[in-house]
């Protein structure tokens, strides 16, 4: 077992992560970009750095995060960027540099399931490999081309090995789904599945990753269940009390299904949260 870790984002993620790894008995690095929150990953046993990425690494002492064999990197593309993918790209550059410079042999890669296109199938890694957007074509968020690029970035890295987590979208804690739509009107897609991964699991996806030493490859996470954008937002706003959305019942549209099995046979996986809807008040 790796006995340090360094995470590159001590947030909503990273933080728990770190805890987690700190009970396991790891020595952890984390970095923040606020310093009112430096005492409180001390607290947590996490050794603390203000650092940040715009776009270049700045810091009190920035290479001081990269002295750890493992890296665990979740730094989210900036959506308000105007080039968002040529921002983030000099961000994970930057990222990289410091990486190889230090004593980094292995990144785990926080990236997500918006890396694939709205096509209407189950969509596995195979279909869409790292810097390959024409492997498989369809209309993506300029945050989801952004992070397709990174990863090729860093999986072409010789220097490192690398090991990219696709995260379905996050909820959990202090982020609850129902407020996703909460009162909004004539949402477009009600039959659409989503693609949701709860806290707990995305931690305990890199734990197992940590664990097994599994390097150099793609992996999905995201609950085994699918439930219908309209089933699960309007159940996650009416467990809040809140006014449920309606939905534009003639757009007939479907979306993307991931699929989670290579995670599951891989690292044999089992998601204490498979399915989203049963954490919304669903039977």
């Amino acid at each position: 077992m790796t006995a340090s870790v360094s995470i590159l984002g001590c947030g909503w993620l990273g933080r728990p992560l770190g805890v987690q790894l700190v009970g396991d008995g790891r020595t952890v690095r984390g970095s923040t970009t606020s310093p009112e929150k430096l005492d409180a990953l001390r607290q947590d046993g996490i050794e603390p750095f203000q650092l940040t990425l715009d776009p270049d690494l700045s810091g009190d002492d920035p290479g001081a995060l990269f002295e750890s064999p493992v890296l665990v990197l979740n730094v989210p593309p900036p959506r308000r960027a105007d080039d968002v993918q040529a921002v983030h790209r000099r961000q994970i550059e930057a990222v990289r540099d410091a990486a190889v410079e230090g004593t980094v042999d292995w990144v785990l890669f926080a990236s997500s399931t918006g890396v694939y296109p709205n096509v209407d199938r189950t969509v596995t890694e195979a279909d869409c490999p790292p810097g390959q957007p024409e492997a498989l074509s369809g209309p993506r968020r300029s945050t989801g081309e952004a992070l397709l690029d990174v990863e090729g970035l860093l999986m072409e890295t010789d220097a490192l090995d690398v090991t990219v987590v696709r995260l379905g979208g996050l909820y959990g804690g202090d982020r609850n789904p129902g407020r996703f739509l909460a009162g909004r009107t004539n949402v477009g897609r009600p039959q659409a599945p989503v693609n949701l991964i709860h806290r707990d699991d995305a931690v305990g996806v890199f734990v197992r990753l940590l664990q097994q030493n599994v390097r150099g490859d793609v992996f999905n996470a995201c609950a085994d269940e699918h439930p219908s954008r309209k089933a699960f937002y309007t159940r996650a706003a009416e467990a809040m009390g809140m006014e449920p959305p309606t939905f534009d019942e003639g757009d007939t549209a479907g979306g993307k299904r991931v699929s989670n099995a290579k995670l599951k046979q891989r690292c044999n996986y089992s998601f204490r949260h498979p399915d989203p809807l049963s954490d919304v008040g669903g039977p």
